[in-house]
């Protein structure tokens, strides 16, 4: 079952109470307060899994509380401090506060660790409030109480290429063609319900991630069909691949299916549209009519798009357009690492460097 979004109510831990307590030994006159302080409450705490793909865990199972800390004790003794719970959520999983729409916390990369709810502190026992004028206090703290949220958890997969069309562009028929992943292929609409992921080896260790995203339809960025749902996923992907039916089989304009699909990226957000993107005609082992298939790759051409033909079925075509993600896959990430440089170059002053005498002299 795959589930990219719920939302889950954490609790820390409360702190432990201090202790009143007195210290009661022999040839020890006048032993004086003796009550440990509470230990601390656990917190929760998020981490980002390769073991987990979806939030199916959570969701018969939304509410999670960390233990309480322990009460202080006589003789000084602190009360044992609890230990944190760990949530597991996949890489790609954003965290928000539900209650104000804050986002908290990106997992944008596997073993990071975010504290959800803060474990209150113990409570000081009353050996801390002994002064010269109160040697013997019955004053004591109780333990501080945990952090409770309310938090909406959504999953961005994180791939390198999103594959983008109509149902029954053949995006499921090429991931399995490319890939090891065997998503669900038949003749009808909507035939993948949910994203697979699969990675494309092209040998010498040259490897990346395609995600096979559910079709998308007009008016998806409104709800309509299963394109809401489904993406905000391609917006992790470093390049799209825009696969277009040119086989004449569906009974739609390929050319009228390009432009529905580019309108739905821009509908939903315009950072999509400026994404690097291949445009492919697939199933072009069973196309009649020529036409079709040459207005669109011109339209793709004039969009500044490069242009593929290919088939799944007969591997007509599909290495040149392997390569060619490839490649791009590989461009876009270096210019994105190369931006992120720059960025960070820019946000460190520059440090002042003192003049040399010769300098100061002339």
């Amino acid at each position: 079952m795959f589930i990219d979004e719920t939302t889950i109510r954490v609790k820390a831990g409360d702190g432990g109470n201090g202790a009143v307590a007195f210290r009661r030994e022999k040839f020890v006159p006048r032993g004086g307060p003796s009550g440990g302080d509470g230990g601390r409450g656990g917190d929760v705490v998020l981490r980002s899994s390769t073991h987990h793909n979806t939030l199916v865990h959570f969701r018969f199972n939304p509410e999670h509380k960390a233990p309480k800390g322990a009460h202080g004790e006589g003789s000084n003794r602190t009360g044992k401090s609890a230990n944190n719970i760990i949530l597991p959520v996949p890489p790609g999983t954003i965290v928000y506060d539900d209650d104000t729409g804050e986002t908290l916390f990106d997992f944008d990369a596997p073993d990071q660790e975010f504290v959800a709810a803060r474990g209150g502190e113990g409570g000081k026992g009353n050996a801390r409030f002994a002064t010269s004028t109160d040697q013997a206090p019955r004053r004591t703290e109780p333990g501080g109480e945990g952090e409770f949220r309310r938090l909406r958890l959504e999953v961005k997969l994180i791939a390198d290429v999103g594959l983008l069309g109509f149902p029954n562009a053949g995006k499921s028929t090429f991931i399995a063609r490319v890939s090891a992943a065997r998503p669900k292929i038949a003749d009808y609409p909507f035939t993948t319900l949910e994203p697979n992921l699969g990675v494309v080896d092209l040998g010498e260790y040259d490897t990346y991630v395609v995600a096979d995203i559910p079709g998308i339809i007009e008016g998806a960025h409104e709800g309509h069909g299963l394109g809401l749902q489904f993406l905000r996923h391609i917006e992790r992907t470093a390049a799209l691949l825009h696969l277009v039916d040119v086989s004449g089989m569906s009974g739609r304009d390929p050319l009228e299916d390009y432009r529905v699909i580019l309108a739905e990226l821009a509908g939903y957000s315009e950072a999509l549209t400026q994404k690097s993107m291949i445009v492919a005609a697939s199933k072009i082992d069973v196309c009649q009519d020529r036409e079709p298939v040459e207005a669109l790759a011109a339209q793709a051409k004039a969009d500044g798009y490069r242009f593929f033909e290919f088939s799944s079925v007969s591997g007509e075509g599909l290495q040149p357009l392997l390569r060619a993600l490839a490649d791009l896959v590989r461009e876009t990430r270096a210019a994105e690492s190369a931006e992120l440089g720059d960025s960070l170059s820019s946000d460190t002053p520059s440090s002042d460097i003192p003049k040399s005498d010769t300098e100061d002299a002339a």
